[in-house]
């Protein structure tokens, strides 16, 4: 009887692309074994923002311990992974490269097979860690360096259908806390003073030309901050509720409605959404309310603790890669800037 019984898949995964050192273990592709998150936030705060010579000595310092926890938590021993997975990026280099060579030297010295995974792949897979994928799906990727709608016919297939020119969603939610002189990161502070207000004050949208599913934040960010130096020459106040009311509604009436523009032309059975602003009420409410009378269309929402950086989401994108036959060799490298539509297989 025993022969029969497939063993379970197991895959250590290792993120390191921006300010959390994280290691998780994922059973078959769906099920968490163990997922550890040592943050940098509070060594970053005072900077107001992530400052990458910092964050590479951090994951420096908490690689081992981390990796040592999450064999610990799933109580397993390194003898029964099948596969170490790493995010090859995009993110900051140094930070990238300190996970990169982690994960080589454990392929190395437990001779396991090495997968590299994609951060934006990782985002994106977060979601199968709460429910199967449905092909043809569509994800909307709102992250601090990432906007951009994916396309998918199947596992591991990705197709960029729109993406940010300038700043992405996030990144303009922080360079307004900062106009407002709210702490880093910016974007939950924005999010809860957002609805402490009223979107009363008229800014743009970057719809760009007709047709068109990439995003422009760069236009918006500007618009606030001239919106605040002009009131502080006049000698005017502004409610910064009202102000971080009206941005965010111009951010997700962008984000909304050219994800359900894509929705219909693409003829999707689900939308998955996915980075570390999907943790925004505000974005998930207005795609609830987008897509409550699509009943054809499934819309799948991780939980806060999978929206932002870690590495279980990594870990279930490697389990896809490694059935698939994606392998690296200890000439891996990280590449900053990678793109997606390069894992394509």
């Amino acid at each position: 009887m025993g022969e029969f019984m497939k063993k379970d898949q197991l895959i250590l995964g290792i993120e390191t692309s921006c300010d959390e050192t994280a290691v998780a273990i994922i059973k078959n592709g769906r099920e968490i074994t163990a997922n550890v998150v040592a943050s940098q936030i509070e060594s970053h705060k005072r900077f107001g923002g992530v400052v990458p010579e910092i964050a590479s000595r951090h994951h420096v310092e908490q690689i081992t311990v981390v990796i040592e926890e999450a064999l610990k938590q799933a109580n397993l021993s390194f003898a029964e992974i099948d596969a170490v997975a790493v995010t090859e990026g995009p993110g900051l280099v140094g930070a990238l490269l300190i996970g990169v060579n982690a994960a080589k030297a454990l392929a190395f010295a437990h001779n396991k097979p090495l997968v590299p995974v994609h951060h934006i792949a990782g985002h994106i897979y977060a979601n199968r860690l709460v429910t199967e994928l449905k092909f043809p799906l569509l994800a909307l990727v709102v992250s601090g360096g990432h906007t951009e709608l994916v396309y998918m016919k199947e596992h591991g297939q990705f197709e960029v259908i729109g993406e940010t020119r300038d700043d992405a969603a996030g990144e303009a939610y922080d360079k307004v806390a900062r106009t407002l002189n709210l702490p880093y990161p910016g974007g939950p502070h924005i999010d809860r003073l957002a609805h402490e207000g009223s979107p009363t004050i008229d800014l743009p949208r970057a719809w760009l030309e007709e047709g068109s599913y990439d995003f422009s934040f760069s236009g918006l960010k500007s618009a606030v901050i001239n919106t605040v130096h002009n009131a502080e020459q006049r000698g005017e106040t502004i409610a910064p509720e009202n102000l971080a009311a009206s941005f965010q509604e111009s951010v997700i009436d962008v984000l909304v409605t050219k994800t359900v523009r894509a929705v219909a032309e693409y003829g999707v059975n689900q939308i998955l959404l996915a980075g570390g602003v999907a943790a925004n009420k505000g974005l998930r409410a207005a795609l609830e309310k987008a897509f409550s009378d699509k009943a054809d269309v499934e819309l799948v929402i991780p939980p806060l603790s999978l929206c932002t950086d870690n590495a279980a989401m990594i870990a279930a994108a490697g389990s896809v890669m490694f059935e698939k036959g994606i392998r690296a060799d200890l000439s891996l490298n990280a590449i900053p800037g990678l793109d997606i539509e390069t894992y394509n297989t």
